[in-house]
């Protein structure tokens, strides 16, 4: 079967074999989508059926290796078809001969399934037709993997709670106990709701007010335990408060303030969180006076090189560019000793996204 590249170019024949005409192309660019969800997927009589007009014959049928044909037009008797179907399937191989032809469906070096065409139709026409449907299916298959790949690094994320720093969270908290019982209380109500807002099921998204909410738990666990060594500024307008964001996009940038901007120096540190909209946009800066990085660092990182200890700050720019396109990823200003800020510009409406 032909590779990717010259499935489109098999596609784009397809098209152009027709009259040429707008309502080709909208059927193929609908074929396309309606094969997202793969040969077992709810769409596929509507994909027989655009696929019967594009060839101009009298049946189409496709269907994966578990399920029942799917029929558009006139069906071609049904012992001859499972034969047909068997032959092809059994020796990988085109069978058949108008008016009744099958050809198995490829989709990255394996069998997906089958298509079935009855009737008067020209072997390059077939040929066309099977090429756009392994197109969209192949194309389906990358985008699940890539949405599986996405989920799985954010429930890494949600799960990578430094042990270190949980240690000693609990060693304050519990020297607190005699001396101060009501900040041990109280920190240990912070130190719940951290872990409860990390690794609790959450939806997709939240709101920009319940992620400050954990920022600010989180820095008062921070100054329990860094005491005089952390100082803590945090502004957030009150209009952006209600913008629906990604859930836990903020948490990290704070988290990786902390760790790897003030915790490495000896003296005072300050962390500045501010939220405010611009124009349509809300926009959400993190900002340390730390020991920075060089800039090649930062740009190599959200470039997706390997660096195990950024992991919640690449995860956090390819969740933004995900859900809001590739202009909405985090921005970094950094230089050796002169702090860090990370940026984070979202829609204050974006379709699809609601906590």
């Amino acid at each position: 079967m032909p590779a990717g590249g010259e499935r489109e170019a098999r596609a784009g024949a397809l098209a152009r074999s027709g009259a040429g005409s707008l309502a080709t192309l909208r059927t193929v660019r609908r074929v396309r989508d309606d094969l997202k969800d793969g040969l077992g997927g709810p769409r596929l009589r509507a994909v027989a059926r655009r696929l019967r007009w594009l060839t101009g014959a009298d049946g189409i049928a496709l269907a994966d290796l578990t399920s029942p044909l799917q029929w558009a037009g006139q069906p071609a008797p049904d012992q001859r078809v499972r034969e047909l179907v068997d032959t092809v399937l059994h020796t990988e191989a085109r069978s058949g001969r108008p008016p009744l032809v099958a050809v198995p469906l490829d989709v990255q070096d394996e069998v997906a399934g089958v298509l079935v065409v009855h009737g008067k139709v020209r072997m390059a026409n077939v040929r066309e037709a099977a090429s756009l449907v392994m197109d969209a299916l192949e194309r389906g298959r990358l985008e699940a993997s890539a949405e599986q790949a996405a989920q799985s690094e954010f429930r890494a994320l949600r799960a990578e709670i430094s042990p270190h720093f949980v240690y000693n969270a609990l060693s304050v908290i519990a020297s607190l106990v005699r001396s101060d019982p009501d900040r041990a209380r109280d920190l240990m109500l912070d130190f719940a709701d951290y872990i409860r807002y990390s690794l609790a099921r959450h939806g997709e998204y939240t709101t920009v007010a319940d992620e400050f909410h954990a920022i600010e738990t989180y820095l008062a666990l921070q100054r329990a335990v860094l005491g005089d060594r952390l100082r803590v500024q945090i502004r957030v307008a009150p209009e952006v408060l209600a913008v629906p964001v990604p859930y836990l996009v903020l948490q990290p940038l704070v988290e990786n303030a902390i760790r790897h901007g003030l915790e490495p120096r000896t003296e005072a540190g300050l962390v500045q969180v501010r939220g405010e909209a611009e124009g349509s946009e809300c926009v959400i800066s993190v900002e340390d006076d730390g020991i920075g990085m060089d800039p090649g660092k930062a740009e190599a990182i959200l470039a997706g090189r390997t660096y195990p200890d950024s992991v919640g700050l690449v995860n956090v720019d390819r969740r933004l560019r995900h859900v809001y396109g590739a202009w909405f990823g985090l921005v970094v200003e950094t230089a050796m000793e002169a702090g860090t800020r990370v940026v984070v510009r979202v829609p204050m409406f974006q379709p699809g996204v609601m906590p």
